[in-house]
């Protein structure tokens, strides 16, 4: 029988050349990539980071003034206070709804569509996100859908006035009172009052307002009538009577007021007309100030003191899709036998969620919580497409600071060190994630 052939090894001079050759093929390979990353990452951070120690013309070594400028400038101290701000709130409500919509949509035969819808915002771009937002924080409740909500709430349970700059004419018997109006004189029964006012244009008045008619005297009580008392035209109509094209006060509340007390109060018709009773003899009428109360305009989401709760809102709502979806894979993967052994011991479902569910997504909870500290330290965008030009300094951030010290005020030394700044802040957070990350691999 033939021995087995026998391969030589290869000397040692060739061995050295394929391995050699081997990796000149792969440095060629990973050539254009480490030149577009020299290009892009490496040369604009050590570029910045030389800059930061010059002033402004670039001609002047500044040493660490720039660096100083960071806790020493007002409009840098509120952008840094800001991002604390969103460091602490947005990553962790985001994450937060994130866990609970992923757990409650594990239970819901529609789960998929919901999962869906709310992770959709995440297709929108940042740009196009403040666009909407911008929108719907407008003040006009016309405008914005935030104030349109929140003004039909107020005005289901607190009647907005329908005269707010209702106002006596000439010759009026009328003069203000602490928001409202008083009758110069008292009434007395079986007398007719004319309250007319100015002031509200025809179209603005009440749905159910009517043609105002004068009031007829009764014995034993007191008549009126309130109207806007205008005629479009020159000359028309008579001052201090109804006129045919004029409209009554519909729901003008008239009280009738005695050394300082309210003994009777009556509303106006459709047709302005009202009646008060013979309590009301001897008594002033008032129009209170509740019937000239400005209309309720809703919150000033963008003013100084909640835009940046506001654009925080605008972030949870692009970003908490990501977060139930990173959330909902790693719960996917939790061993379901605990949960039902934690049931069997007769654990509530809060009890299961808080005792069994949350630890066991404690590493996902973590590396989503610390990719949205990263991501906020950068946020940009949503916080200058939003804020106004007149609560953007209460809205500032570092990122946003950064562009306009860098492109607005001419101060790129400055800009340059709190890119610096933003630089170190982001690095422990992402040696934290690449950390967990990479001890979740060796499980």
């Amino acid at each position: 029988m033939a021995a087995p052939a026998t391969t030589a090894p290869a000397p040692p001079g060739r061995r050295k050349s394929v391995t050699g050759t081997r990796r000149t093929v792969a440095f060629l390979f990973l050539l254009p990539a480490l030149v577009l990353l020299g290009a892009l990452v490496v040369y604009p951070i050590g570029y910045s980071l030389i800059r930061s120690f010059y002033n402004a013309s670039g001609d002047g070594f500044a040493g660490f003034d720039n660096y100083k400028a960071i806790f020493t400038d007002d409009g840098i101290r509120t952008a840094l206070k800001n991002n604390i701000i969103w460091v602490v709130f947005a990553p962790t409500i985001s994450t937060a709804l994130g866990l609970v919509f992923a757990v409650l949509t594990e239970r819901v035969r529609w789960g998929t569509a919901f999962k869906l819808v709310v992770f959709m915002p995440m297709a929108i771009s940042m740009l196009a996100a403040g666009i909407i937002f911008r929108l719907v924080y407008d003040q006009d409740p016309d405008k914005g859908v935030a104030n349109a909500v929140w003004v039909g709430v107020h005005d289901t349970f607190a009647r907005s006035s329908a005269f707010p700059n209702a106002h006596p004419g000439r010759e009026s018997p009328l003069k203000p009172d602490r928001g409202g109006f008083v009758t110069r004189e008292a009434v007395h029964t079986g007398q007719t009052v004319a309250l007319p006012l100015v002031g509200v244009a025809p179209d603005q008045l009440p749905d159910g307002a009517r043609k105002a008619l004068a009031a007829k005297a009764e014995p034993g009580k007191i008549t009126g009538s309130t109207w806007q008392d205008f005629t479009r035209g020159k000359g028309v109509g008579r001052l201090g009577a109804p006129d045919p094209s004029e409209l009554g006060y519909d729901g003008m509340r008239v009280e009738a007021v005695k050394d300082g007390t309210v003994v009777a109060s009556a509303e106006a018709a459709a047709d302005g007309t009202f009646t008060l009773p013979a309590a009301a003899d001897g008594a002033v009428l008032r129009l209170p100030a509740s019937n000239f109360r400005q209309p309720y305009d809703g919150v000033d989401w963008l003013g100084p003191s909640l835009v940046t709760p506001a654009i925080i809102g605008s972030y949870i709502w692009m970003w908490a899709g990501f977060a139930m979806v990173l959330i909902a894979a790693g719960l996917a993967g939790v061993p379901r036998e605990l949960l039902e052994a934690a049931r069997v011991d007769g654990a509530t479902e809060w009890q299961v969620f808080r005792k069994v569910t949350v630890p066991l997504l404690a590493p996902v909870l973590a590396v989503v919580t610390v990719t949205l500290m990263i991501n906020v330290l950068k946020v940009f965008d949503l916080v200058y497409i939003i804020a106004p030009g007149s609560s953007q300094d209460d809205a500032n951030v570092l990122a946003l600071e950064l562009y306009r010290k860098g492109f607005s005020e001419g101060q790129p030394g400055i800009a340059s060190a709190i890119a610096v700044f933003l630089l170190l802040l982001v690095i422990p957070v992402m040696w934290f994630n690449v950390r967990r990350l990479r001890r979740e691999e060796r499980r």
